[in-house]
């Protein structure tokens, strides 16, 4: 076995984790594209959308109710500021969770004004009793309520503007059919590749200010696992430590240092994806490991190995579903330093 370059420490901040903490929310609102234009990436999706707002403005009616779907990090709440922003709509911002009651929903419906955008962060999380309610808003753009209790109880129908929802969420299958189906489009967000990386730390760069060359953003786009708010939180960091370390000098070699120090390696890897990877070669020799023995061995809850850890070494070829579990790759063994026995080779 190779010694590893990094030191494991489980207690460090999780500086590529793709949830937005509280005090980087107005960072990251500063670097947000306002326009199709602006927003890099996602070619597909952009060409697609483009369409559906220019036709929706041609007709003068709100556009279509839109489910945005992906990874954490992937731009789902820019692109809802973009629709908004190019709709010429206010746009009113909630999540599933925050939606406890039927009272809630309906204050926040009464309110929209005609072309207002109602955005639903993690809305797989919302309540089905509040789902419900949603169901006559988004087709009939009407609000039943249910006046009074027991026999005198009697319906109350209330009539709304025309407004537009979008929903987003990392995980679509948790949706329930009747409400998925009543989204008119619904938009996949991919993991982007390393030159729209390059492309996205380059515009950040510009707007914070900070003298940067190409190399320099390749080599922070390379460990920023291919998410823009990760790349954006990385470049933050890699600031910080050179004008404390270098007096705000920038280059491809500072970077790096930046980053080794953060212990997130060449391909985006941190402490903590590195001590996944190595619990399941050490203690269960590559696996297959189940979902709920890896999770009481890497004292990690199931979700957060499934939305937060998976999904990059899957996209990374480290690591295989199979069904009895998981399974480490030959590619993994070799990035981690380990020489894979012969008699578990896949």
């Amino acid at each position: 076995m190779i010694e590893s370059n990094f030191e494991e420490d489980s207690t460090n901040v999780r500086e590529v984790s793709k949830d937005q903490k509280d005090e980087e929310i107005n960072f990251e609102a500063t670097l947000r594209p306002r326009s199709l234009d602006e927003f890099i990436g996602q070619k597909d999706l952009k060409e697609g959308l483009n369409i559906f707002i220019h036709a929706a403005k041609k007709r003068g009616e709100p556009i279509d109710h839109t489910l945005l779907y992906g990874n954490p990090g992937l731009g789902k709440t820019t692109l809802a500021h973009i629709i908004a922003n190019e709709m010429e709509g206010n746009i009113r911002i909630t999540s599933g969770p925050a939606l406890e009651r039927v009272g809630d929903l309906a204050a926040i419906l009464s309110n929209l004004q005609e072309g207002d955008i109602l955005f639903i962060d993690e809305i797989h999380r919302m309540n089905r009793s509040i789902e419900e309610v949603l169901y006559p808003a988004m087709e009939d753009f009407a609000l039943d309520l249910v006046v009074g209790k027991g026999p005198s109880a009697r319906t109350l129908r209330l009539g709304l503007e025309k407004f537009t929802i979008i929903g987003a969420t990392t995980r679509p299958s948790l949706l329930s059919s009747p409400l998925r189906d009543r989204f008119g489009s619904t938009y996949r967000l991919d993991f982007y590749s390393d030159s729209e990386m390059s492309d996205i730390v380059s515009r950040s760069a510009k707007i914070l200010g900070v003298k940067i060359d190409q190399e320099t953003c390749q080599t922070i786009a390379k460990r920023s696992r291919q998410t823009p708010r990760i790349a954006n939180r990385l470049l933050k960091r890699v600031r910080d430590y050179s004008q404390v370390k270098h007096d705000g000098l920038l280059s491809s070699d500072i970077a790096n240092s930046a980053l080794n120090m953060l212990a997130i390696d060449e391909l985006g890897l941190d402490g903590s994806d590195r001590r996944v990877l190595k619990i399941i070669i050490d203690k269960f020799n590559g696996g297959p490991v189940g979902l709920s023995t890896l999770a009481a061995a890497t004292q990690e809850e199931r979700e957060t190995l499934e939305e937060i850890f998976e999904p990059f070494l899957l996209q990374l070829g480290f690591l295989e579903r199979t069904p009895r579990g998981r399974v480490v790759t030959e590619k993994a063994y070799k990035h981690m330093g380990y020489i894979k026995p012969i008699d578990t080779l896949l």
